[in-house]
């Protein structure tokens, strides 16, 4: 069910103050595929669930580095010159 998606609890219960208590949604781990939050209770601080967030695949949003092209086997390989002439 697509409106179940992007659930966000307000309240859940606590074992430790035994009440329904508002919760703070703090962000514990980021990672490739998705992102990972904590609800704790405002009151006393404990932790009371855990929800994972997918992230959407990666379709061309990182540039991919230029590599140069490998010399055919027949050429040689073209190495770097010495300098010289600035030590005397």
């Amino acid at each position: 069910m697509q409106q179940f998606e992007h659930l966000r609890a307000a309240e859940l219960h606590c074992p430790r103050c035994r009440q329904l208590r508002p919760v703070r949604e703090r962000l514990l781990l980021v990672l490739p595929y998705a992102e990972l939050y904590e609800y704790r209770c405002t009151v006393c601080a404990m932790s009371l669930a855990s929800r994972e967030v997918k992230a959407p695949p990666l379709s061309g949003a990182l540039p991919v580095a230029a590599i140069p092209p490998r010399p055919a086997s027949g050429q040689p390989r073209s190495r770097p010159r010495p300098v010289r002439g600035l030590l005397r």
